[in-house]
């Protein structure tokens, strides 16, 4: 039976009736009565059972939550989970300076095929990690694409064998400012500046570390997104496909405009101490600035028509805003704050934020255009048409100048830039085709 198709040219199965969507998401936001979201708000018992005592911090009101640490990072000696780690030598950087010694955390699945040409590399996003699948055991949050990869998924890791690292500079075990320098203190404000260069270089440095020299296909989202593309443009023998998701080939003014508010957030906040602040006590560290610095950017990883029909003008609770209470939304956005700052580091976030600040795929090579010219891989350019963080003009920009990519996909999606996260069932496909052949490029 041919799949049902609206006026607009999109399947049923592709899109999500509006009426449905407002009459859910209202409902759900109604029911909000502490600082745990809203779409997620359960009541004190769990099918009839009582919640663990033990329950994360994320799960409770704000003002029941632990102090936070200084920095979620990972160090040596905490548990290591899926991690593999990998030493790489030292790195000349773009900037000039040097690191006299990179390690990248790194997870696999899957097997390497006899002549190792079923290598995919998975690239996250700005406060991702390189834990793309599995529990949380050992790891500050389960798999963030588990939908996407496994056995009989779109990246079958029967078939594929897929590696994720931590990109150089995050605080999931790969060399980052809380790592320890030579002098066995954290690096913090000594950490010298990277671009997305530098750390697809580190990156490539771990594909020679694991024998693969071509890889099927390397596919990022957002901030992975800059990286796939970097890696096509700079090692285009070793990048047989390239999938870039919600991304662009070089930031543009706006989006610059937002990371700089982030950045100014985090580093204004005084207990940032310029970035030397991982010897301070449990609520003592720089929460306020990087809670802050993550309800800026998650304004723009959400649709302003979702938080508008999720949350409106609906109060949290029994809060009233006349009386200096809150919106519902705004306690979205404060339990959003408060639960990266459990699981993620200061300074890894200003530093990678300054990568996508600083993110030109052109810079040095005449241009976006010529630089994606000369990327030889078949490549697939996806957009979320509800996305205001990168647009879908910035995607058409990039699949216009790559001489084997067919025409932009589109995910349709009401939630934003989140949607490559969230639209598992649309993304999985087109990516699952793509590893198949079944998309037709130039």
């Amino acid at each position: 039976m041919s799949e049902r198709r609206r006026a607009d040219g999109r399947s049923a199965d592709e899109t999500v009736s509006a009426f449905d969507l407002s009459r859910t998401l209202e409902a759900v936001s109604r029911r909000a009565s502490s600082d745990v979201p809203v779409a997620r708000r359960r009541s004190a018992t769990l099918g009839g059972h009582a919640q663990p005592a033990g329950a994360r911090p994320s799960r409770l009101p704000l003002a029941e939550r632990p102090p936070a640490p200084a920095s979620a990072a990972w160090r040596d000696g905490d548990p290591v989970g899926h991690r593999q780690l990998a030493d790489l030598g030292s790195l000349d950087l773009e900037s000039g300076e040097h690191l006299p010694a990179v390690r990248l955390a790194y997870e696999t699945w899957g097997a390497l095929n006899a002549d190792h040409s079923n290598a995919v590399l998975i690239l996250h996003a700005l406060t991702g990690d390189s834990h793309v699948v599995g529990p949380a055991d050992g790891h500050p949050t389960e798999g963030w694409w588990s939908e996407v990869v496994g056995p009989g998924k779109a990246i079958d890791t029967d078939r594929w064998f897929v590696v994720a690292p931590n990109v150089l500079g995050g605080c999931q075990g790969s060399t980052g400012p809380a790592s320890d320098a030579a002098d066995g203190r954290p690096w913090g404000s000594r950490f010298p500046l990277l671009t997305v260069r530098d750390q697809v270089a580190a990156e490539v440095r771990l594909a020679d570390h694991l024998g693969i020299d071509r890889f099927a296909l390397v596919v990022g989202a957002s901030m992975g997104g800059h990286r796939a593309l970097e890696w096509a443009a700079t090692v285009p023998d070793r990048v047989e496909r390239v999938c870039a998701i919600a991304t662009a080939a070089a930031t543009s003014g706006d989006q610059v405009a937002s990371f700089h508010t982030q950045i100014a957030a985090v580093t204004g906040d005084a207990r940032y101490r310029d970035g030397d602040y991982y010897d301070a006590p449990d609520g003592e560290g720089p929460h306020v600035g990087l809670g802050l610095a993550r309800q800026i950017a998650h304004q723009t990883y959400r649709s302003g028509d979702e938080l508008d029909t999720r949350f409106g003008r609906i109060p949290q609770g029994g809060e009233e805003p006349l009386e200096g209470g809150r919106f519902a939304v705004q306690s979205y956005l404060d339990h959003h704050g408060d639960k990266l700052v459990r699981r993620f580091d200061a300074n890894s976030y200003v530093l990678l934020t300054r990568t996508m600040v600083t993110h030109d795929l052109g810079r040095d090579r005449g241009g976006v255009e010529e630089a994606l010219a000369g990327v030889t891989a078949k490549a697939l350019i996806v957009a979320v048409d509800s996305d205001r963080l990168f647009t879908r003009e910035q995607s058409e920009r990039v699949a216009a100048a790559i001489p084997r990519s067919g025409p932009v996909r589109v995910v349709r999606s009401p939630f934003g830039h989140d949607g490559f996260l969230i639209e598992h069932d649309q993304v999985g496909t087109l990516v699952g085709e793509f590893l198949r052949d079944n998309i037709r490029t130039r």
